[in-house]
């Protein structure tokens, strides 16, 4: 596969999730990078993995599930991304290690080109905390057509000025009500969730803004119209993932140019789904994502 056949190019982190019996491969771009082929949308992963038995490990995984190991950079003098992830119930929290592989992310022609012709890049703020590979997505930025910012907070691994930075290059803006919260007070949002997300939109000049809510469901901000799912009752296994899946099903039904309400439902659905098993990147074929979606009580 060429580069001009990727639809989407996800960039940053790529780890080990450590938990406390077993070791899952990760990372917010990685995951969504792995959902949207699974969901039929050609994506590409750049990202860094060290010269270890971790990153052989992770680069095997990685192209095992049809994601191109072709801009996984190999880094002789930084180990292999490991998060240290606690489960309590069915929340998740997380020690990331750093520095490590993915914080040195190499700009390159290469990368330059292929970015200049995907026409989604999809990228978040923690693949930006360390100066190398932030100076490297804020290049790709330049060249970038449609940018996806899934923005993905962990504490202490952001700050303002880079995250204003990336939210002026945004098109798109995917977060969750914690980070919408976080967010509207740091920019003096007022009101309700509504009100801030209308807020983000005018000063950012933000397309659409896709808003996730736990079990509450999500919403969806786009042309001027406000879209709503209340989510499904589903028996929660982990949420590790949950998150990256509902974007990379809502990129895999809008890109096709579906209606945002028929996306945003399946977004919900398939969120749910991942939320029922363990692990952010459990086998699946789309045939059986719809079945469990048709099978999913919606919320009240």
């Amino acid at each position: 596969m060429n580069n001009i056949d990727y639809t989407a190019v996800c960039f940053g982190e790529i780890l080990w999730d450590v938990l406390p019996d077993k070791m899952l491969p990760g990372g917010a771009p990685m995951n969504v990078a792995y959902h949207l082929n699974q969901l039929g949308v050609p994506s590409a992963m750049i990202s860094r993995v060290g010269q270890d038995k971790l990153g052989q490990q992770l680069f095997q995984f990685i192209t095992s599930k049809n994601v191109t190991g072709n801009f996984i950079q190999i880094d002789g003098n930084h180990e292999t991304s490991r998060v240290l992830a606690k489960l309590d119930g069915n929340s998740v929290t997380y020690d990331i290690v750093k520095p490590v592989a993915w914080d040195f992310i190499e700009y390159n022609r290469q990368l330059q080109q292929l970015i200049s012709r995907t026409p989604y890049f999809i990228f978040g703020s923690l693949g930006a905390r360390s100066e190398v590979s932030r100076q490297t997505l804020f290049e790709l930025l330049e060249v970038a057509k449609h940018k996806v910012l899934d923005i993905n907070l962990r504490k202490p691994h952001y700050d303002k000025s880079t995250l204003e930075h990336l939210l002026r290059h945004a098109d798109v803006l995917k977060l969750n009500e914690d980070e919408l919260y976080l967010l509207s007070g740091w920019f003096g949002f007022e009101g309700d969730e509504k009100d801030q997300i209308v807020a983000f939109q005018n000063k950012f000049h933000l397309n659409m803004i896709l808003t996730t809510r736990g079990e509450k469901g999500a919403m969806v901000l786009y042309d001027g119209h406000l879209y709503e799912h209340p989510g499904y009752k589903v028996i929660v296994a982990d949420t590790i993932g949950s998150g990256d899946s509902f974007l990379a099903a809502f990129l895999s039904k809008f890109i096709k140019g579906e209606p945002v309400n028929d996306a945003l439902k399946f977004a919900s659905g398939m969120g749910a789904f991942v939320a029922t098993k363990h692990g952010a990147c459990p086998v699946y074929t789309p045939e059986e994502v719809s079945r469990a979606i048709a099978s999913f009580p919606e919320n009240p």
